[in-house]
């Protein structure tokens, strides 16, 4: 039972600590005359998590069941690949899509061979932590949800940060040109 606890004590309290860290990226990102758009979808993410998370805190606790090594060692590296997203955006990680002016787009670390790792490392997260207490049927639904507000966050940020994606982008060279 103690084991669950600390287990998800940890995670809540990981949780809390990057919701604080994404209010001050914000509230930085906004200072520096960033914009936020697709906030549409932000209350529903948030609720999203809160329940899942409140939810496992229950099933965990009333039912006490027995903790799977593998899967906790796997959301264990999921973990260290939001450290490693986190740690590429720096002061630009946040949980609202905020667009700053004039700014580029983070190329490096994970950004370099996937356009949305924090959205892989979300799904695995979502889905793997109920399963290493054994919850296959929480993980699943809740992994269902969450794949499809995913869905509609990416769809949001890839149209925010379209402009962004398309100055990055070299003018075509004239050879490239069509006849």
């Amino acid at each position: 039972m103690w084991l669950n606890i600390t287990i998800l004590a940890l995670v809540t309290l990981q949780r809390l600590v990057e919701l604080r860290i994404a209010r001050r990226n914000t509230a930085r990102l906004l200072d520096r005359g960033g914009v936020e758009l697709g906030s549409n979808h932000y209350p529903v993410i948030v609720a999203l998590h809160a329940i899942w998370l409140a939810g496992l805190w229950y099933l965990v606790v009333t039912r006490v069941p027995e903790v799977s090594t593998p899967w906790i060692f796997a959301y264990l590296v999921l973990e260290a690949g939001r450290g490693w997203v986190i740690a590429a955006l720096g002061s630009r990680w946040t949980t609202r899509i905020i667009v700053v002016p004039g700014e580029t787009l983070v190329s490096e670390g994970p950004y370099k061979y996937i356009r949305h790792p924090n959205y892989l490392v979300v799904a695995g997260e979502i889905f793997i932590l109920p399963v290493a207490f054994g919850l296959w049927w929480y993980a699943v639904i809740f992994g269902l949800v969450n794949l499809a507000v995913l869905w509609w966050r990416i769809r949001a940020e890839d149209e925010a940060l379209k402009p962004l994606r398309d100055e990055a982008q070299p003018p075509d060279s004239p050879e490239d040109a069509a006849p």
